[in-house]
């Protein structure tokens, strides 16, 4: 299984309801590609905020397999949506870190 971790810095002035409109989208995609197992959203904690560096937004996918994910990344309606979380982060793309790992 592969644990898709996307790390986010919303603009300041983004709301929790933009956000979680946001994520209600992307969890939509479970819906529409077959292998996604779970996707999940959670707030960083995090006190450590020199390390932080504003990421206090993530989400994650967990696919059944590297070629879910793939599928995934390429896909229509993910790139849409993706474009919606960008334009709305502190400093476009610049303002995403992504992380796969093996579970």
């Amino acid at each position: 299984m592969i644990r898709h971790l996307v790390f986010l810095q919303f603009a300041d002035g983004t709301t929790e309801q933009t956000k979680q409109n946001l994520y209600d989208e992307l969890a939509g995609l479970s819906d529409h590609i077959d292998g996604i197992v779970d996707f999940q959203t959670r707030k960083n904690v995090s006190v450590e905020d020199p390390l932080v560096r504003d990421f206090r937004d993530m989400f994650w996918f967990d696919f059944r397999d590297e070629t879910v994910r793939n599928v995934y990344l390429e896909d229509d309606v993910h790139q849409a949506i993706g474009g919606r979380i960008v334009a709305s982060l502190a400093n476009g793309a610049d303002s995403v870190f992504v992380c796969d790992i093996e579970v």
